[in-house]
């Protein structure tokens, strides 16, 4: 009889357990009503269903979560601090503040917030069933930018059955000022994007995500952050893969340039003048943060015909020296590269088909002019540091005559402008900095060339009237995101939709398997890149497979470098 008790109470209490396990899983994992509840390391969320643009299905939405410590006072221009834990449940169900700038694009300012260090949870499903994660890294030159459904609305990709994630970081001064000291070494902007990649993979099983399948990806100064991620010893094994969408870190507009002096530029702009670090980070951290922002620290005189949207930026990743702290980067990315010594991920990566397309209203206003009154603003800036001016000088006539024969450039040449601009900003560096990166071993590389047009191409049309009908800089991203501020409308039943299905089932398809296309469900398999073959895909209105993408203009870059000593 008492075994018998003992028995049935054995039974009763592994019941009970099971009960108890059972609701603490919903309890970390609830929906109440549209409200959903799920617990990380710093406390509740409470979350919301949201409806997908396309009216077939929800998904569910966590917005503002904080992965590090306001980075004010005494934290400003430091590295990021790890989060607070709060009380009760926080409201995750709006964005929290922007990081203070000015839009590169409209130079509208919006204050924002220092305090600004958040990212946003997007996930088809909380089950423990853990899907593949995909971290979005905004562009913006470094300057601007936020990981907001203004711009990221994560429809498309969650539809595909992975958890998004979007993040700020900070920008201009407030994340890059460097000035070659142990508490200000550079970088900062950089170790937040680390931050909030080690947050993820810390928590997003909570949100029914993989913390062992991160795929993470940026577009523009977005996409040369992911490249330097790729081989930072710091973020090593906090991702699987990376997709690198125009941008790398061998471009013009991300190359430093005596970031420590520009530190004491700013100081002196801003009425403080002095020649010791100690006083000029308590003077800069003592200003008010909107000061900091869109100040034009040039070293040189000629930066400040150069300081524009695709040529320069003042403030940006750096080559941190050595004072004892977690270094994201110690040496200019050639030398990594070719040391090997790189974070060896699945890699996707490529550009679209006009990329310069997106300024051709700026061109018109006032580049053009530029250009054609100064010869050295053909020239790579990579070139003008090292070379004199005479190499300068030959190397723009160089230029001029390949990309525009003996036209002067004004508005009758607009289309060999964006063509030139599009080579020299974006994707020649981008080839150069793939071609070097190490054979991948077991890893996967592909590469892209997007080509798709149609009435979702809405943020190049001022070069239609020049007879330009490409994809611009960004256009990719509204085939990936549905940007909330945009208005776009979309038929399930049109071409742009079939575009944006294509789009979105690729870049999902290699964040689960490493391979944009496993099957030849797209009508294409796609060929993996080597240096030899240069294999892509056309991502058009179909799929196309082929080699060499603009071979001939990278054999003229490659020539144009080696007039100043520099490999391709």
């Amino acid at each position: 009889m008492v075994a018998s008790l003992d028995h049935c109470a054995t039974r009763i209490g592994a019941i009970f357990l099971l009960l108890t396990y059972s609701l603490s899983y919903r309890l970390v994992n609830n929906v109440i009503g549209d409200e959903v509840l799920v617990q990380v390391e710093q406390g509740w969320l409470s979350g919301e269903k949201v409806s997908l643009v396309t009216g077939d299905g929800t998904y569910n939405s966590f917005k503002g979560i904080p992965y590090a410590q306001p980075p004010v006072g005494k934290l400003r221009f430091l590295a990021p601090q790890l989060p607070l834990p709060w009380e009760g449940t926080r409201n995750a169900t709006a964005h929290g503040a922007v990081c203070p700038q000015v839009d590169i694009f409209t130079n509208v300012f919006t204050p924002g917030s220092e305090d600004c260090l958040f990212l946003n949870v997007y996930t088809p499903n909380i089950t423990t069933d853990l899907l593949p994660v995909m971290v979005y890294i905004h562009g913006g030159g470094y300057k601007c930018g936020s990981g907001n459904i203004d711009n990221l609305g994560p429809d498309f990709l969650v539809a595909k059955g992975v958890v998004v994630v979007t993040i700020n970081y900070r920008l201009d001064a407030l994340g890059f000022l460097c000035m070659d000291t142990a508490e200000v070494p550079g970088n900062a902007g950089l170790k937040d994007q680390l931050a909030a990649i080690k947050w993820v993979k810390k928590n997003i099983d909570k949100f029914g995500g993989s913390p062992s399948n991160i795929t993470i990806f940026g577009q523009s100064a977005g996409a040369a952050s992911v490249a330097y991620h790729t081989i930072s010893p710091l973020s090593k094994g906090y991702f699987q893969r990376a997709i690198v969408m125009s941008g790398s870190p061998y471009s013009d507009w991300t190359l430093p340039y005596k970031p420590a002096k520009r530190a004491f530029i700013l100081g002196e702009i801003l009425g403080f003048e002095t020649n010791n670090t100690t006083e000029l980070l308590n003077f800069l951290q003592n200003v008010t943060f909107e000061k900091l922002v869109n100040v034009s620290a040039t070293v040189l005189a000629s930066e400040e015909v150069t300081n524009i949207l695709i040529k320069l930026y003042p403030f940006t990743p750096v080559y941190e020296k050595d004072f004892g702290q977690e270094i994201f980067l110690s040496e200019e990315p050639i030398t990594i590269l070719k040391s090997g010594d790189v974070n060896y991920v699945d890699l996707l990566f490529g550009y679209t088909s006009l990329e310069a397309q997106l300024i051709v209203t700026k061109f018109k206003e006032s580049l053009l002019a530029l250009y054609n009154r100064y010869a050295e603003m053909l020239v790579p800036s990579k070139i003008v540091l090292k070379s004199n001016a005479d190499t300068v000088l030959y190397v723009s006539d160089k230029i001029h005559e390949y990309f525009f024969g003996n036209q002067s450039i004004g508005e009758n040449t607009m289309r060999e402008m964006v063509y030139y601009a599009s080579n020299a900003t974006f994707v020649y560096d981008l080839h150069r900095f793939f071609r070097d990166f190490p054979n991948p071993g077991n890893n996967s590389r592909y590469f892209y060339k997007f080509s798709s047009y149609s009435a979702r191409n809405s943020l190049g049309v001022a070069g239609n009237e020049y007879g330009l009908f490409g994809a611009a800089h960004t256009e990719d991203l509204l085939y990936l995101f549905d940007p909330k501020a945009l208005n776009l409308t979309l038929d399930i039943n049109s071409t742009e939709y079939k575009l944006i299905d294509q789009a979105a089932t690729l870049f999902t398809n290699f964040a689960k398997y490493g391979n944009p296309t496993p099957d030849s469900s797209l009508g294409t398999i796609w060929p993996q890149f080597d240096n030899e073959t240069l294999s892509y895909v056309d991502i058009g209105s179909t799929l196309t497979a082929s080699t060499a993408p603009d071979e001939p203009h990278m054999k003229f870059w490659s020539y144009i470098l080696s007039l100043a000593g520099i490999d391709f």
